[in-house]
């Protein structure tokens, strides 16, 4: 099959690859119809390696994705040939102890698509098991249901927050997952969601929606703000998405007595944190990574129409155009949330 190798840091390639699947008895074919770019695809693109995870051998990018059912193994009841799915990227162990604990996100044994060794799913067709792949709802489109990868972040991170319903949120970083984490944190409860970036393109797309307030940089401190719109209180709960260490920094400056923060961002580096303020806050401390048992409720959040995630789709670009996608991504364009891959279609 043809696929989107990357073949080594900076060097993309369109090109046939066996990839030796095999249909397992609790295994479904699918295949593949729309793949989004992700900052992690672009970074493997950029830099080889993320953290331990270096590419050290051609891998197929992409792991957001939606599809087709084309064939189901033998133990598969819950789908059929012709169903409309999107898929969990991420495949644990079910024996491990995290799996057991409703943890597997941080199964170190995880194989997660496009994680060197591990492929990913720009290639026409896949297979992967039953359990962690999701039928869609007639009325959800393809783009979405390869949306919800990205917006499952946003649904783990404001399940961690235990938000209580008319909690006034921050968020830091306007970029993909900053605006899902935004839009998950208004659909689970938050009253305001206030949110903030350099760039005012990216906050001019999420600041359309109801609830989000947006915040310049560039004109602005996120403390001054945030103390403005809460009465000096602060926010009950701040989402540091942005992985910027100046950002990580503040968040002691933003979040209120007894309130929440949840790290979301990653940053490339270790950085500090300031400990003592947020002690003298007596904050709560929450992280995030990747997601478990989350996919279901975000689709049922799309389908709903409580989340409308479609005006986040920046650009589809063919299959036969994905170079061009992926070094689209790479140059960041402000205007850009999310660029789409279609296979099919």
């Amino acid at each position: 099959m043809k696929a989107l190798v990357l073949e080594e840091k900076g060097r993309l390639a369109l090109r046939e690859i066996d990839l030796g699947q095999i249909l397992g008895p609790d295994d479904v074919r699918i295949r593949i119809h729309t793949v989004g770019i992700c900052g992690s695809d672009v970074h493997y693109y950029t830099y080889g390696k993320i953290g331990p995870f270096v590419v050290n051998e051609p891998m197929v990018l992409g792991h957001e994705a939606s599809g087709t059912v084309a064939e189901v193994g033998a133990n598969v009841r819950d789908l059929k040939v012709g169903d409309r799915v999107c898929m969990e990227p991420g495949i644990p162990d079910p024996n491990s102890k995290a799996a057991k604990l409703g943890i597997y996100n941080v199964d170190p044994a995880v194989r997660f698509w496009a994680t060197p060794p591990v492929h990913g799913c720009l290639v026409p067709e896949v297979i992967h098991p039953a359990a962690y792949t999701f039928k869609l709802p007639d009325h959800v489109s393809f783009g979405e249901g390869a949306m919800v990868e990205p917006f499952a972040i946003g649904m783990q991170a404001a399940l961690r927050a235990r938000i209580k319903p008319g909690d006034v949120a921050a968020v830091a970083g306007a970029g993909p997952i900053g605006m899902m984490v935004a839009l998950a944190a208004h659909a689970g409860g938050c009253s305001r969601v206030i949110v903030s970036d350099f760039s005012q393109p990216k906050l001019d797309i999420i600041g359309r929606y109801d609830g989000i307030e947006t915040v310049n940089l560039g004109e602005t401190s996120m403390a001054e703000a945030v103390q403005e719109k809460t009465g000096g209180w602060g926010a009950d709960i701040v989402f540091e998405c942005s992985g910027a260490p100046p950002a990580i920094l503040g968040v002691s400056e933003l979040v209120a007595p007894g309130g929440t923060v949840v790290f979301v961002g990653m940053p490339i580096d270790p950085v500090p944190v300031d400990i003592v303020g947020l002690q003298a806050r007596e904050a709560r401390i929450e992280t995030v990574f990747r997601y478990a048992n989350v996919y279901d409720r975000a689709i049922a959040l799309i389908a709903s129409g409580k989340v409308d995630l479609k005006p986040l789709i920046s650009d589809t670009v063919p299959f036969e155009k994905s170079v061009e996608a992926f070094d689209r991504a790479v140059e960041q364009r402000p205007e850009d949330v999310k660029v789409q891959i279609v296979l099919e279609g």
